[in-house]
């Protein structure tokens, strides 16, 4: 049996995952925003789901930073509190086990390149488009760490080919200005909506306005189809991958599998774009699905896997 782990800024969910893949064991509660308080809460529903299958199991997590190869401390979690904190040696010492904790965009794309929309696919790119703008990315079916633990870690360099209205960029809480989370996350959009227009609408609602013909709210969702491309195309011209899958909120707006692919050839170096982007199979259930086949066999110690 694996288990896996997410442990977000919101909810920590726990699911235990049979070996084929069937999931059998599920549960979410809310993140304790305190070190202790929250690794003592993972390990308590970790131990409950075992009690209650009457198995024990191995046990991965993923979570919003990455594990630093050099001191085996959190760095980069926008959940601040887990930063320069051991968490793979606290959770073990609490489980009595070796944890494996990534990045939890590396787990997305982990899950989808195992079962989901990457399947059978030989490089995966998994992007994360919801309060952040993440990403991961795996290797024919193997989660690719790297030497710094930063493989995949797309939202942080700076948007492409600026035009005239993205040369005065917004500054990133990484400290930057015009990382890609500014313009691509969902309270980016937002954000842009609000400083072209005024009006202080969600991306649900920039979306439903757009439909009702709205043509403020279709700039923006155009405004942002063209940035996205444009990210995901120097993704394309530094890993050429054969599936780009995207998570979080944004993913569920379907026509950005249409919109982009048409927008990217412009920038991608290439005379034909075969990449396909796509969205989850596993949905939100992705990311912990990744971490409980961060045990699947195939994943190694950081930074060789």
């Amino acid at each position: 049996m694996r288990i896996g782990v997410d442990l977000g800024g919101t909810k920590i969910e726990v699911l235990a995952l049979h070996d084929d893949g069937r999931e059998v064991l599920r549960r979410r509660v809310a993140t304790p925003r305190e070190y202790e308080a929250c690794l003592d809460t993972v390990a308590r529903q970790v131990l409950e789901v075992e009690r209650e299958l009457g198995v024990s199991g191995t046990v991965g997590v993923g979570l919003p930073g990455a594990v630093s190869p050099a001191t085996g401390l959190i760095k980069n979690a926008n959940s601040t509190f887990l930063n320069g904190r051991p968490v793979p040696r606290d959770l073990g010492a609490r489980l009595g086990r070796e944890v494996r904790v990534r990045n939890d965009a590396n787990c997305f794309a982990l899950s989808e390149a195992v079962d989901g929309a990457g399947a059978g696919a030989d490089v995966v790119l998994g992007v994360i488009l919801g309060t952040g703008c993440g990403g991961g990315l795996a290797i024919r079916g193997h989660s690719i760490t790297g030497t710094n633990a930063i493989a995949g870690e797309w939202g942080h360099n700076p948007l492409p080919w600026p035009g005239p209205d993205e040369l005065d960029p917004p500054r990133c809480w990484c400290g930057h200005l015009g990382c890609l989370e500014v313009y691509l996350s969902g309270p980016a959009m937002a954000n842009d909506h609000r400083r072209v227009t005024g009006a202080q609408l969600t991306p649900p609602e920039i979306v439903e306005a757009a439909g009702r013909g709205d043509a403020q709210a279709e700039d923006t969702l155009e405004r942002y189809e063209g940035r996205l491309a444009r990210a995901l195309a120097t993704a394309i011209n530094l890993l050429d991958p054969d599936v780009i899958v995207l998570g979080g909120g944004l993913s569920q707006l379907g026509r950005l599998y249409e919109s982009v692919p048409r927008l990217w050839v412009r920038w991608v170096f290439s005379d034909r774009v075969d990449t396909r982007l796509r969205p989850p199979v596993h949905g939100d259930s992705s990311g912990v699905r990744g971490a409980a086949w961060l045990w699947g066999g195939w994943e190694g110690a950081p930074g060789s896997s």
